[in-house]
């Protein structure tokens, strides 16, 4: 959907006012006290190795998991596993965009498997994902857009298989389970997802 765009770059790497998407993260991660970062590396991944290094100069530090093939979301988590402890962890998808910044951290409720964030619907996914009722997220209507921003426990992954796999499957059982919490995101979001969002990234920063 990028097209000639992400021929040379991934796309954490394109430019939103000058800087890489990627690197708004690593600044929010760290502004809430986040320093050890995992991120997962496949299609071109050597260059965001080349452009971020082992984290330092963000005030984190981080390690690569590299895919020899994209894995998809939970496949790709359930590699870095190792790596992520046995506590819950943030995830934040790379190709999303947070002008503000991330949301501030929570407390993790025991019984919980993820939180969610959610967001109004854009234009580009009216239908929405998840709904959200008084914390918690149910597979009812009507449905909001989840931001890619999450926290999710190491046992959501527990008996996944290794190989690429989608993250979705596996929020809509534990949801069904009524093990998800979420809330509301009310800040300025958006899922770069083609040039044109990208421009309109570049503008939400001015």
């Amino acid at each position: 959907r990028m097209g000639s765009l992400t021929n040379d770059l991934p796309k954490p790497l394109l430019p939103v006012a000058g800087k890489p998407l990627i690197e708004y993260h690593l600044v929010a991660l760290a502004s809430l006290g986040i320093t050890e970062v995992v991120i997962n590396v496949s299609y071109l991944g050597h260059l965001i190795e080349a452009q971020l290094g082992d984290g330092r100069r963000f005030g984190v530090t981080i390690r690569y998991s590299h895919e020899q093939q994209a894995l998809e979301t939970a496949g790709g988590i359930k590699r870095a596993l190792p790596w992520l402890g046995d506590e819950p962890f943030l995830v934040v998808n790379g190709d999303v965009f947070l002008p503000q910044g991330l949301p501030p951290l929570i407390s993790f409720s025991a019984n919980d498997l993820a939180h969610l964030w959610l967001t109004d619907n854009p234009d580009h996914n009216p239908g929405g994902d998840f709904a959200l009722e008084h914390g918690r997220l149910t597979l009812s209507s009507p449905k909001l857009t989840y931001t890619g921003i999450s926290v999710l426990h190491p046992d959501l992954f527990q008996h996944l298989d290794h190989g690429a796999q989608p993250l979705a499957p596996l929020l809509r059982q534990a949801i069904a389970e009524s093990k998800v919490s979420g809330e509301y995101w009310p800040n300025a979001w958006l899922d770069v997802g083609t040039p044109e969002r990208l421009q309109q990234a570049g503008r939400m920063t001015s």
